[in-house]
C-alpha cells in the first residue's frame, strides 16, 4: 500500500481466515491500546484502525497489510 488511507476508505486484508473487508476509521499515530492489545503506532510508523464489515470488530493494522478497493455502495 501506498496511498494515503482515509477515514471511511474501503480495505482489503488477509486474515488467517482468509480475506476480509472493512473500513478506516481512523490513522493512529501515537501509542494505544484496542481490547487489550497495545499498539506501538507513531507519526513515523502509523497503524490504520480498521472496523471489519463482517465482524464489526475494530483492529490495527500496519499500512502495507491494507490494500484500498473501490466502494461499490456510495
Amino acid at each position: 500500500m501506498t496511498d494515503e488511507l482515509n477515514k471511511g476508505d474501503k480495505v482489503k486484508w488477509n486474515t488467517s481466515q482468509g480475506e476480509t473487508t472493512g473500513k478506516v476509521e481512523k490513522k493512529l499515530t501515537s501509542a494505544t491500546d484496542i481490547k487489550g492489545h497495545h499498539v506501538a503506532a507513531s507519526e513515523d510508523n502509523p497503524e490504520y484502525l480498521v472496523k471489519s464489515d463482517k465482524t464489526g470488530k475494530q483492529a490495527a493494522h500496519k499500512p502495507d497489510a491494507l490494500e484500498k478497493i473501490e466502494d461499490n455502495s456510495k
